[in-house]
């Protein structure tokens, strides 16, 4: 998280759990990736909580570099490929099966590219006003492009969902990105994936909708 070490493994501790427990409801195989979000972002937040406590002691350098290309993959390099195929798995109407398709490859493109810079071009986390933020040398021409791309991957998704109210989701993501980007535009990625993380517990109660819609079914098939 953005604001302090306790927080960060707080948070963690609590998405993990609502993680879990989403997986474990789940009523297919094919939701669980959906389910998986928020033990996702929960480990995310355990990472930056550890960065916390490694950043102000440079004896521990090896375990913070390491520690913040681990946040990195998550944030720039799992995500825009997850969550597009998480909702891909969801059961989608036809004529938006395809269009997520197209969203999955276009997750993929820009998390393979975001990949190669993590591999191969230098990357730093360092505490600025009670925050953490991330120092990239990726090639300036192509940020803005991949920012583009990352965005239309990670954010919109939900709003193509037939599930009930998924869209909702997708709105609270865009808007707390705009609220990043205004408040906290030099800490963004790190406030942003905070936001994100919290937003994600109301993948919980998607899942517990869809697990009584398939009773519903199964109860009206017996009926029948």
């Amino acid at each position: 998280m953005c604001f302090s070490a306790n927080a960060s493994f707080i948070a963690g501790a609590l998405l993990s759990i609502v993680g879990v427990a989403s997986i474990l409801k789940a009523p297919h195989r094919s939701q669980r990736l959906f389910a998986a979000i928020p033990l996702l972002f929960g480990v995310q937040q355990i990472v930056e909580g550890m960065i916390w406590l490694t950043l102000p002691n440079p004896n521990y350098g090896f375990a913070q570099k390491a520690l913040t290309h681990i946040f990195l993959f998550f944030a720039q390099v799992i995500w825009p490929v997850w969550i597009p195929t998480a909702f891909l798995l969801l059961k989608q109407r036809t004529k938006r099966r395809m269009v997520q398709k197209i969203l999955v490859v276009i997750g993929l493109v820009i998390g393979l590219y975001l990949f190669y810079c993590l591999l191969n071009y230098n990357v730093a986390a360092q505490i600025e006003l009670h925050h953490i933020t991330y120092l990239q040398e990726h090639p300036a021409v192509f940020r803005e492009l991949g920012f583009v791309l990352y965005a239309i991957a990670t954010v919109v998704p939900p709003f193509l969902s037939h599930i009930r109210r998924v869209w909702i989701i997708g709105l609270a993501v865009l808007v707390s990105y705009i609220i990043s980007d205004f408040y906290y535009q030099h800490y963004l990625l790190s406030v942003w994936c905070f936001f994100a993380s919290i937003i994600s517990v109301t993948i919980y109660a998607v899942i517990t909708h869809l697990r009584a819609m398939e009773r519903r079914k199964m109860i009206i098939a017996k009926l029948d």
